[in-house]
């Protein structure tokens, strides 16, 4: 099972705990990018250091507790502050270079809620190297003046995906895109929405072109008594495009969806219509399928649609395909189902099997 970390106090303190028992999940992330940014771009650990720099104003101004817990988590782990605020801004970084040595983590996201189903259910299979599996971590944080989290990250990442005590929940699918900024890192996005008390606090914190490059964020709010929404909240430079289905049914893989996007970025997504594409028609079709057939939609339904390997390797499910170039060689590293209406959380470590989800306690 994934390793729990309960992390409490400052956000230094939170950060500390982090560092100094992640620590060596930690290692695994710095050793792990080290070798995927010299491999694919020929970037030097040192220049992705300084390229990191160029994000540390923007974060200063945005939301300085995000600069206290990194420097906690350095300080926990005994590597430097930049080595984190690196780690923190992989995805810019792995945004340059060729349009044939992008690389960038893949993965399927649903979600699902009235009136489509009775229960708001959110999801995902995050796809990337399968090394990262011995990175990951389970984090529980509690935050004065802030909803408590629960976050399932890569060690030394302090945001990525998960839900909150205030209902909100967020997947991350990775876009690449030919443009960046030096605004805020998408990671720390992610910990922004999870920090929110509720669905427009949320989309306050990546509105606006804050966000240094582009992603989806399936964000869920859950209120209670029928009040629920699932969106796909395409983040970018140059602003924001939420996408919501009246059917309360929301999908999103790895390539734009948003009309408004394009007017400023270009998808780089090289194998959208063979990949990203057909894992997106794929997780509708399960869906729809179900719907149409009268069945509830339940955490065991995600369970389902998360195993399915249709269009194998590159599936749902997804697989390492040996026949395909290095930067494109991902698996499902992890999948995670959190059902808000119920509070409860189901991971599944590696390629998911239906009877291999845990609940988190």
């Amino acid at each position: 099972m994934i390793n729990q970390l309960d992390l409490e106090g400052t956000p230094r303190e939170i950060g500390e705990k982090h560092g100094r028992e992640g620590k060596e999940q930690i290692q695994v992330s710095l050793e792990s990018y080290e070798k995927l940014f010299y491999g694919f771009h020929q970037i030097s650990w040192k220049e992705a250091r300084d390229r990191a720099l160029d994000h540390l104003k923007a974060i200063e101004d945005y939301d300085n507790e995000l600069i206290e817990e990194m420097e906690g988590v350095a300080k926990g782990a005994g590597v430097d502050f930049e080595d984190i605020l690196t780690l923190n801004s992989r995805s810019e970084i792995a945004l340059t270079g060729r349009k044939d040595r992008m690389f960038s983590d893949g993965c399927t996201s649903i979600a699902v809620s009235a009136p489509s189903s009775s229960e708001t259910i959110i999801g995902q299979n995050w796809d990337w190297r399968g090394s990262q599996i011995a990175s990951l971590l389970l984090l529980r944080i509690k935050q004065k003046g802030k909803p408590d989290i629960t976050m399932v990250t890569e060690g030394g990442i302090i945001g990525k995906i998960g839900c909150n005590s205030a209902g909100i929940a967020v997947c991350l699918n990775a876009l690449i895109t030919d443009k960046k900024s030096n605004h805020v890192p998408i990671h720390l996005g992610l910990r922004a929405v999870l920090n929110s008390d509720s669905l427009h606090e949320a989309l306050s914190k990546v509105d606006g072109g804050q966000m240094a490059s582009a992603a989806n964020f399936l964000i869920a709010s859950h209120e209670g008594e029928g009040r629920a929404l699932a969106a796909n909240v395409e983040v970018s430079p140059f602003g924001i495009d939420v996408m919501a289905e009246p059917n309360g049914v929301v999908v999103h893989s790895n390539h734009i969806l948003s009309s408004k996007l394009p007017e400023r970025l270009t998808d780089l997504n090289e194998f959208k219509n063979v990949d990203s594409l057909i894992r997106k028609l794929r997780a509708e079709q399960l869906v729809h399928t179900a719907l149409a057939n009268g069945e509830m939609i339940n955490e065991n339904s995600f369970k389902k649609w998360f195993t399915d390997t249709f269009n194998y390797p590159n599936s749902i499910n997804h697989f390492r395909n040996p026949n395909v170039p290095e930067h494109r060689r991902n698996e499902t590293v992890f999948s995670i189902i959190m059902n808000l209406s119920k509070k409860r959380i189901l991971f599944c470590t590696g390629n998911p099997v239906l009877d291999g989800y845990q609940e988190v306690e």
